[in-house]
């Protein structure tokens, strides 16, 4: 396991979704595993995101110095709970120059059990020294039938009818973002009750 890693791609394709389930693997009570139970203390805690370990910061509006040596200062001390400490930087890119090197500083000498996941719309915004220090992972859009895929087991667990052609109308709008994709079933739902029609899709959509 890398000390940094980041993710880019764009919105909704599952970033920081990742960041957690790397987290849940980490410090699941049957791990490290590549399958995290979701049952224990520590998966649930990463799940509701109140784990003491798992720190998940919006670099966008916490993109100053001050914040990051905030953040250099809490990563000193050994996990409360769990086996690893996991911080997932959101927007990484928007981190200010002097944080970005403050950051960097922490990465070159970085404290045990410490691991950095930093998402990104943007990496070739990130300084290079950081680039250089981390594993790159670039996420994809999704394609359209994982959309529908996902969506359609969506709708079953959630014990609603919904037709392929609405869905279809969804995970078209839907332009590769799975999270932009839930969030307009979500508005179907409201809109439709417990049974989602291609109609009434175009109606929302427009």
């Amino acid at each position: 396991v890398a000390d940094a890693y980041i993710c880019s791609g764009a919105r909704g394709v599952g970033k920081t979704t990742t960041a957690r389930i790397l987290a849940k693997a980490l410090n699941c009570v049957q791990g490290p595993t590549t399958q995290p139970c979701n049952v224990c203390d520590a998966c649930r805690e990463i799940t509701a995101g109140n784990s003491l370990d798992v720190l998940e910061i919006d670099a966008a509006s916490n993109r100053g110095i001050d914040q990051v040596r905030e953040l250099r200062e809490m990563v000193r001390y050994a996990p409360a709970s769990s086996r690893h400490k996991v911080v997932i930087l959101d927007e990484a890119h928007m981190l200010t120059t002097e944080a970005s090197n403050a950051l960097l500083k922490t990465l070159e000498e970085p404290p045990d059990k410490v691991i950095f996941v930093m998402a990104t719309t943007e990496p070739e915004k990130l300084v290079d020294t950081i680039r250089s220090r981390a594993q790159h992972f670039h996420f994809r859009a999704l394609s359209f039938t994982e959309i529908i895929q996902a969506l359609e087991a969506i709708a079953k667990q959630e014990k609603v009818i919904a037709e392929t052609s609405a869905l279809a109308v969804i995970a078209r709008a839907a332009d590769g973002s799975l999270r932009d994709g839930l969030s307009l079933l979500e508005q179907a739902l409201a809109y439709c009750g417990d049974r989602v029609t291609e109609t009434q899709v175009r109606e929302i959509l427009g």
